[in-house]
């Protein structure tokens, strides 16, 4: 039987489980389930060992390995846990080797199979054929953050930054192309500090112009979460001058508010994220943007969240992407005096309505527009903007206008558009 992946957290999460799925089967492992854990939140972590248990349930003979952020910063609570069979730190769950034992039925001495992250200092390309029942493809280019956010136990599950070579990302773009993948997402953990650890310092300007330039025949190129402090100029060039990258920005905002942001240890304000969006939207005027937001960081007042909710219309973002903080064992925030749980859960309620508020504001702004749309799946696309379409009677992977004829629960509803014979 199949090696199956379940996968929670980041993209990176998702492209890392085609790798972890491709080298388990190069191993020969068979009937065994991978389950890829996120470490951002202590919600995510429950999730996970609630699918554990489920998945045990469903099938009591399939092997579950456990690998992951979660994995790697609570690796001896999962392999406490009856359910699991191995857990495979983060280092290691890319190689197929560290699969190998437990193909050929040799259990390891311990189940528990996780070394030291803070050594690490390579990423690899790993060069998959694409990804499973899907029209884009996403491209691992960075690893690790250096930076130690008061709240974030990632550098802990990640390692330090490390950069996949450029000419590795070009060559990996050009076979998903190959394969059929009209568009491609760069994807890391702090993809805006790619670079100073290879020859030559490049940035991540300069790979997105290395991969445009060298990769002429894809149509579509998007960035995922990025730190709008670190933006060079190559890349604000990149966005200005080539249409291939697509018009949709997340930014890795965390709050609206200058004291909430010292205490976090960001490196910007908001007058630099406003600043940020006003700057490529002049440039780039059907930019969109996305943000992460916090809601309920340790003392945060009502007049401090209020910055926060406030942003969402002065930088007008239009996806949010909202969490209650959470507090992580060993983080800094996890020390400072707490906002009450149940006013962190409420406040983030006020910023998802903000949220769902902006994100029809656009799509009401696109009725009668033409749209460009990546087909999908299930009669569903996306818009060059990221904004889900109804888009029925086409073939996945096809890129084709679409006449916007509706706003539904999801985002827009499209109708082909009619030529004349």
């Amino acid at each position: 039987m199949a090696v199956e992946t379940l996968t929670f957290g980041c993209r990176l999460n998702t492209y890392e489980s085609e790798v972890m799925r491709a080298e388990a089967e190069k191993a020969g492992l068979g009937n065994a389930l991978i389950v890829n854990t996120c470490a951002v939140t202590a919600e995510a972590v429950r999730q996970a060992r609630q699918s554990i248990r489920k998945a045990r349930r469903a099938d009591p003979e399939r092997r579950i390995i456990v690998t992951g952020c979660a994995a790697q910063t609570e690796a001896r609570s999962f392999g406490d846990m009856a359910e699991v069979d191995l857990v495979i730190g983060n280092a290691d769950k890319l190689k197929a080797e560290s699969y190998q034992p437990m193909a050929f039925g040799v259990p390891p001495n311990d189940k528990v199979q996780v070394n030291d992250i803070m050594s690490v200092r390579e990423t690899a390309g790993h060069l998959i054929e694409g990804m499973d029942g899907r029209a884009r493809a996403f491209m691992q280019v960075q690893n690790g953050c250096d930076h130690r956010c008061t709240f974030c136990i990632i550098p802990y599950g990640r390692g330090p930054s490390r950069s996949v070579p450029m000419g590795l990302v070009v060559e990996q773009i050009k076979k998903l192309v190959g394969n059929g993948y009209r568009e491609v997402v760069l994807t890391g953990v702090d993809i805006t500090s790619y670079g100073p650890d290879l020859p030559g310092a490049p940035s991540l300007g300069k790979l997105v112009q290395a991969i445009l330039r060298h990769v002429p025949d894809l149509p579509r190129l998007r960035i995922s979460s990025i730190d709008s402090i670190e933006v060079d100029e190559p890349l604000q060039d990149a966005i200005a001058s080539d249409h291939r990258l697509m018009p949709h920005l997340h930014l890795s905002l965390q709050s609206g508010d200058d004291m909430t942001l010292k205490r976090m240890k960001r490196r910007h304000l908001r007058a630099d994220t406003l600043e940020f969006v006003n700057e490529v939207r002049a440039k780039r005027p059907d930019m969109v943007f996305g943000a992460d937001i916090i809601a309920g960081f340790p003392t945060e007042t009502d007049e401090m969240f209020e910055n926060s909710l406030k942003i969402v219309e002065e930088a007008d973002l239009t996806y949010l992407h909202v969490f209650p903080f959470s507090a992580r064992a060993g983080t800094p925030a996890a020390r400072m005096p707490q906002v009450d749980r149940r006013i962190a859960r409420d406040r983030a309620a006020l910023l998802r309505a903000a949220g769902e508020r902006q994100f029809r504001r656009h799509c009401e702004s696109r009725l009668g527009a033409i749209e460009t749309v990546l087909v999908e799946r299930d009669d569903m696309g996306r818009t060059e903007q990221f904004v889900p379409i109804a888009v029925p009677g086409f073939t996945p992977g096809q890129i084709v206008p679409v006449r916007v004829v509706g706003v539904g629960d999801a985002g827009l509803v499209g109708e082909a558009v009619r030529t004349a014979a």
